[in-house]
């Protein structure tokens, strides 16, 4: 499975798909970017005259790249066509703010994956190479 075909696989569309590019992938991890454009919606209030990437957002993107992706990938076509990888429990150290059209790199590393469920040590750098934030996320096959 090549990485346009994964990113087709993601249930999100724009405006809430937070992947543009997946650069490596394998059973033990994922990397991938994404740039955040300037005219998100969610810049025009948060916050007024310093526009900031909420860390919902920030969260987000490491969830869709590091834990949604890997999962699509490990699961190689067996997702049933209702099946989702949903969110399960997150802990995210924040380091950095992120600003519009700002462009980050996640990288994920494969904690486990079993009975469904996934979970990743996953950080996300800035252009600069900084780190911006890391954590751990878990995510889990569910059937609608």
């Amino acid at each position: 499975m090549n990485s346009n075909e994964i990113i087709a696989k993601l249930p999100y569309s724009k405006p809430f798909l937070f992947v543009d590019e997946i650069l490596k992938i394998n059973e033990n991890g994922v990397e991938g970017c994404f740039t955040y454009d300037e005219n998100l919606d969610f810049y025009r209030g948060h916050f007024k005259s310093q526009p900031i990437t909420p860390g919902v957002i920030l969260t987000e993107t490491m969830a869709q790249i590091g834990v949604v992706c890997l999962g699509v990938f490990l699961m190689n076509n067996q997702l049933v066509s209702n099946g989702l990888i949903a969110l399960t429990s997150t802990e995210i150290e924040f380091l950095k703010p992120v600003f519009p059209d700002e462009k980050v790199t996640v990288t994920s590393e494969k904690i486990y994956f079993r009975f469904g469920k996934l979970k990743c040590k996953v950080s996300m750098k800035n252009s600069q190479n900084e780190l911006v934030c890391q954590g751990i996320i878990a995510g889990m096959i569910v059937n609608f």
